[in-house]
Order: structure tokens, then sequence, then C-alpha cells
């Protein structure tokens, strides 16, 4: 990130939370450099990171990851009323609320990122596969999707730049 980009309270509690729940930058740019490797030979790195980065910042994208989190959260100290309590703490497999809100990142950046979400969604490598792993005692609900989203979304954009370069 920009050393001179000034971050509201809004992306600073995003990046803040993602952190705490144990979401790295560069675990989210990982999974770009999965999704994406194949189709750009001299892919580097920095630019995945970069890409995630520019997701990052938008607002609709730190909105969904605020209102992930806290429900994550919530369902974890057993907060919410039942049945939803349940159906959050167990990622109940025909609750696809936590995948809509996903969506609303993959938009972002076109029609690409439902293809790359759909995925990365099935594939669950890197850190999607510790946030889906439900014998820690933490609930990553919404959490493993969002993280997919932000990965597809970073690749989506991309490819978008990628397109336009080449």
């Amino acid at each position: 990130m920009a050393a001179d980009k000034k971050i509201n309270h809004v992306e600073d509690k995003a990046r803040k939370w993602l952190k705490e729940r144990g979401v790295e930058v560069q675990d989210i740019a990982d999974l770009v450099f999965y999704l994406q490797e194949k189709y750009h030979e001299n892919l580097k790195m920095e630019d995945c990171i970069e890409n995630v980065e520019k997701v990052l910042s938008k607002r609709e994208v730190q909105n969904a990851i605020i209102t992930g989190i806290q429900l994550d959260i919530l369902a974890e100290k057993g907060m919410l009323e039942e049945p939803l309590q349940s159906i959050i703490a167990t990622d109940e497999s025909l609750y696809g609320v936590d995948e809509i809100l996903a969506f609303s990142i993959v938009n972002v950046y076109g029609s690409i990122g439902f293809t790359n979400y759909g995925y990365i969604d099935k594939q669950k490598p890197g850190i999607l596969a510790h946030l889906n792993d439900k014998s820690t005692g933490e609930c990553h609900t919404f959490l493993d999707d969002i993280v997919g989203a932000i990965a597809a979304a970073a690749s989506s954009r991309l490819a978008h730049r990628a397109a336009n370069v080449e």
C-alpha cells in the first residue's frame, strides 16, 4: 500500500480485522498467483499484491469485510439468535448468504470474477483451507468466502489490466 495514501476509518477497520482473523495481504496475493500463474508467463508476486491492495481500497469490499467478519465473530461467541446462530456456526451448506456477500466483492471487476471465485471456492488452496477448517473452534463462515472473493476480484483486475497492455 502506498505510504502517502490516507486510509479511511472503514478501510482501516477492515484491514485490521482481516489481520486479527489471521489473513494477511500476502495470503490473498498467494491465491491470486494460484489463479493467474498459468495465464501470465512473467507474473510477479508484486503484481498480485498490488491488485489485492487495489481491491481492498474499494469501499464496497471494505463493507463486505466488516459485515462478514462481524457476523463470524458474533456466531463464534454464540451471540446470534437461533436458528441463525447454528446456521452460521456450522456453515450450513444450504445457507448461501455468505456467498451472496462475497458476490458483492466479485462484482466489482466484472463477470470473470465469478469464474475465478467458483474455482477457488471449490479448490480451497492456501489460507482458504485454514479458514474452512472447522476443527479450529473459530467461525469463518463469511471470511473464507470474502477472502476467496477478494482474490477472485484481484485476479480479474489483473487479467483486465493485462488484456489492455498485451
